[in-house]
């Protein structure tokens, strides 16, 4: 059971069914003040995709944050868990008179804050940990501390 792999596709069940709960009620209840997707888009916390892999030494943990400058990442580990968060702001920029009227027809980029929170099974060593950050994935290798295992002892019994 140890080396059975987990895979999880949240994107194919808890986003799309909450995408289609937004929509829903967006379109049925909100006015149009409110109704710009994008505007309930950058509100939202996403939970980027994790990767987390150990072996008898230490845990990896790959997070994918595309887009997002390694500046806006913050990793924290605290007793036997470890929370990254990450934000990304959509680009503003100047823009000529013939370009004021344009708006978006279609956006499927994230902005808004990325957050996860992830625990682990064995203690581990946070002042040992490191990270790296390339391509849109950041990479963190945290080593577990050893567990002392004691050998049974029998106690004798006196009268």
């Amino acid at each position: 059971m140890e080396n059975e792999i987990i895979l999880r596709e949240p994107e194919l069940y808890f986003d799309s069914i909450h995408q289609e709960l937004n929509n829903f009620l967006r379109d049925t209840f909100l006015t149009n003040a409110f109704a710009n997707p994008l505007n309930i888009k950058k509100s939202s916390i996403w939970r980027p995709a994790i990767e987390l892999k150990q072996n008898d030494a230490n845990y990896k943990v790959k997070v994918q944050l595309p887009g997002i400058p390694k500046e806006n990442i913050k990793v924290e580990l605290d007793n036997d868990f470890m929370t990254i968060t990450a934000e990304t702001h959509e680009e503003k920029e100047e823009k000529k008179e013939e370009e004021k009227n344009e708006r978006f027809h279609t956006s499927e980029f994230r902005y808004g804050k990325y957050q996860r929170t992830i625990s682990f099974d064995q203690p581990i060593k946070a002042d040992d940990a490191a990270a790296s950050y390339k391509d849109g994935v950041l990479t963190i290798t945290i080593p577990k501390q050893k567990i002392e295992t004691s050998t049974k002892k029998l106690i004798e019994i006196k009268d």
